[in-house]
């Protein structure tokens, strides 16, 4: 109910009053009170949507400087194109005895389960070699990679990864900024951590 219904009410209930028992003076200021109210809080609304809009309207236009540059986002998926794989970034906080990097298909398939050895503390790169199990080169196409990792005692330790990739475009879906990768993925502005250039491997080589 905006603030014309609220009157409108106010106003209709004012008019068909009985005369003879009029309407209470606190109940007739509790009413004014609660119009007051309303209109405050659609004065906020209206406050708060255009700084949603100005926020937006600010972010995409950040969003086109990074247009022509290689990013670096908080991520997993990999693209193979043309026999060029993107390469996946990950950090560790704490020594483990074993990580491993496992491959997944747009399906949600494992393809691939490659083990990467023992790892301290530090930022580390992994390069898929675009091949599965089999050896078989993979198709164009996005992949996901999950890197676990498990220290001395067995237990399981946290992994950040991170992906990278030269920005194309950047849109907007539902208030969020997106930035559109040359090999089709999208990221967040919001999680890009850094500039960085762009480190690739060619299937063909498989280097």
């Amino acid at each position: 109910m905006d603030q014309e219904d609220f009157m409108t009410i106010l106003l209709a209930q004012l008019k068909y009053q009985d005369p003879n028992d009029p309407m209470d003076d606190k109940e007739m200021a509790s009413q004014v009170v609660q119009y007051s109210n309303l209109e405050a809080l659609n004065n906020i609304n209206e406050g708060v949507q255009t700084l949603v809009e100005s926020t937006s309207s600010t972010s995409l236009t950040s969003g086109v400087n990074y247009i022509g540059k290689s990013i670096k986002s908080s991520g997993y998926n990999l693209t193979v194109n043309d026999g060029t794989v993107s390469t996946l970034y990950y950090s560790l906080g704490e020594a483990v005895t074993n990580v491993t990097a496992n491959v997944y298909d747009k399906d949600g398939d494992l393809i691939r389960s490659e083990s990467l050895g023992s790892k301290g503390i530090g930022d580390y790169t992994y390069v898929w070699d675009g091949k599965d199990t089999d050896g078989n080169v993979m198709a164009d196409g996005t992949y996901g990679v999950i890197v676990r990792a498990e220290n001395a005692e067995g237990e399981k330790v946290l992994v950040q990864s991170q992906i990278s990739g030269v920005v194309t475009g950047v849109k907007t879906s539902s208030g969020t900024v997106y930035l559109e990768l040359a090999d089709g993925r999208t990221v967040e502005l919001a999680n890009v951590t850094e500039v960085v250039n762009t480190a690739a491997t060619s299937t063909s080589t498989g280097s």
